[in-house]
């Protein structure tokens, strides 16, 4: 991994999961603290040899109790988590180019620009728009066809300067033609040149997203859970709940 990129991931992923750099480059389990989520949270986080398990204090010891001496696998299936995201990074060894497709135009727009795009609907991975025409959206690369877009890859900042999120979407009857691709390879390359530094994110059960990222030169880099918030407002509250309780009932 380029040294600029992985000290780049490195300080995201220790923001995100209360961790050190040290953390990161070990090997093993890592138990940290989100000092600032008052109910019983957790989320579970794999990079490189170290899987980093982040907590609220307030479950944190039976986390540990529960988890400690286990692998990496039986720590991804406890069912106090659910959902898995891989999150893709660069290669520094790809030749990053700007792709066009034969009928397409392609433009690339950064900031002010973007508002140009305001009222366009079907592109809530890469470009959204709230009620007063505002968007987080930094930098777009639009594929267009007659005049209408037809797919657009953006990214959005993170809470780390020069590092940015990359999505992606193409209409559903424009697909399957390498414009996603396409996209992210040339949007990368023009972060790149910038030294602004992409990741890309993928759910584990989308394989066409995986794909995309695959095509467009990316490389995994790490894998995390969705983050669980065990105060009964998850999709799956009830199950939680009652392993929650179960859990805490025999400890």
């Amino acid at each position: 991994m380029d040294k600029y990129i992985k000290n780049k991931v490195e300080e995201y992923l220790t923001g995100e999961y209360h961790c050190t750099s040290d953390d990161l480059n070990a090997s093993g389990t890592v138990f940290t603290i989100h000092a600032f989520v008052p109910q019983p949270y957790i989320k579970i986080m794999a990079y490189r040899n170290a899987v980093v398990v982040c907590t609220s204090q307030n479950i944190s010891s039976k986390i540990k109790d529960m988890l400690r001496g286990k692998s990496r696998d039986e720590i991804f299936e406890t069912p106090l988590v659910y959902g898995q995201t891989i999150h893709y990074i660069p290669d520094p060894a790809y030749a990053y180019q700007l792709r066009k497709r034969p009928g397409y135009d392609f433009e690339m727009l950064f900031d002010e620009q973007i508002l140009s795009l305001r009222g366009l609907k079907g592109f809530e991975n890469s470009l959204e728009f709230d009620e007063h025409g505002e968007t987080p959206t930094k930098a777009v690369y639009a594929a267009v066809e007659n005049k209408k877009v037809v797919g657009v890859a953006g990214v959005a900042p993170t809470a780390v300067p020069d590092m940015w999120e990359v999505g992606v979407d193409v209409l559903p009857e424009y697909r399957n033609q390498g414009i996603a691709a396409s996209l992210v390879s040339s949007l990368t390359k023009e972060l790149l040149d910038r030294n602004i530094v992409p990741f890309y994110s993928a759910s584990i059960t989308n394989i066409g997203s995986q794909l995309v990222a695959a095509r467009s030169g990316y490389l995994p880099a790490w894998v995390d859970t969705y983050g669980t918030v065990l105060d009964g407002s998850s999709v799956y509250s009830e199950m939680l709940d009652n392993l929650t309780a179960t859990f805490l009932r025999n400890k």
